[in-house]
């Protein structure tokens, strides 16, 4: 049930929509700001730059700057996937396969995966590099990053007893990585996190008592002693009796981007004003 937020690491050669096969060319051509697509409001809509019944997407990172967007692409015919990144040139947005993909920090100079990571170079990226030895015993999903060097990463079990950690930069000097609370690590499967660039909030999916049904998305804020506010369940607008997760929000801080019922062949990438989070913020 897990396997699609595990592995989106296999190429495919062609588009494929509605059975199907169209180069760059014959696609609608997308302009403007978010690949094009109109922006929504306090409620949820489908973040869909490419529409097809045959594959859907997964997962996804803009680039700083917002001209970049990488993600994981599932053909729901062949069951493989790929990674995809759109490139905003002269307005116009351009679709391409690319070998690799990842989570990339606040800062853009690096592309999380997992365990390792690539620097940016130029217009491209550098070969993966390890995040080094006080990585290297944990299952890693999804790392991000703050501003401030601090990581906040997933740790994957095996019976869903899978949590959430992190590790500053204190001083030039990463540390070791510590496990979170149990305000934040309590209930199954928790992970997906993404920490806000200033460390003012958390976000991540758990199984829990008192949810919609499966994995749920949360959120806890920042106090003011530093220490981390109770989860807060983003509610019946962003959760269903399915899997969401996944959840980050734009670099412009504009917009939440998540994935509702996240397991084949039906999930969708949906986005949000990000004043839901003030809302929640206000509880």
């Amino acid at each position: 049930m897990k396997d699609v937020c595990k592995s989106i690491i296999l190429l495919l050669s062609t588009l494929v929509i509605s059975g199907k096969s169209f180069s760059q060319e014959e696609l609608a051509v997308l302009e403007g700001p978010y690949i094009g697509q109109k922006p929504p409001g306090l409620i949820p809509e489908v973040f869909a730059p490419s529409v097809s019944t045959e594959y859907r997407d997964w997962g996804g990172s803009f680039t700083p700057d917002m001209k970049e967007y990488y993600f994981g692409r599932r053909n729901n015919n062949s069951g493989k996937s790929s990674n995809v990144v759109f490139k905003s040139n002269n307005n116009r947005w351009h679709e391409s396969i690319v070998p690799w993909g990842g989570f990339i920090s606040p800062d853009g100079k690096t592309m999380h995966n997992g365990k390792q990571f690539r620097e940016r170079i130029g217009d491209g990226w550098s070969e993966l590099k390890s995040l080094g030895p006080l990585f290297e015993d944990f299952r890693i999903m999804r790392l991000t990053a703050s501003l401030k060097g601090t990581y906040v990463f997933d740790e994957v079990g095996t019976n869903g007893d899978g949590i959430l950690r992190y590790s500053r930069l204190v001083n030039g000097k990463r540390e070791a990585p510590r496990p979170f609370s149990e305000v934040i690590n309590t209930g199954k499967w928790t992970a997906h996190p993404f920490i806000a660039p200033d460390e003012s909030y958390i976000i991540w999916d758990s199984e829990r008592d008192g949810g919609y049904g499966d994995s749920d998305m949360y959120i806890s804020f920042r106090q003011e002693d530093g220490s981390w506010g109770a989860a807060i369940n983003f509610g019946e607008k962003i959760n269903t009796d399915g899997e969401d997760g996944g959840g980050y929000v734009t670099p412009d801080g504009k917009y939440l981007i998540y994935c509702r019922r996240c397991v084949p062949p039906d999930f969708e990438i949906m986005w949000v004003d990000a004043q839901i989070i003030e809302k929640l913020r206000s509880k």
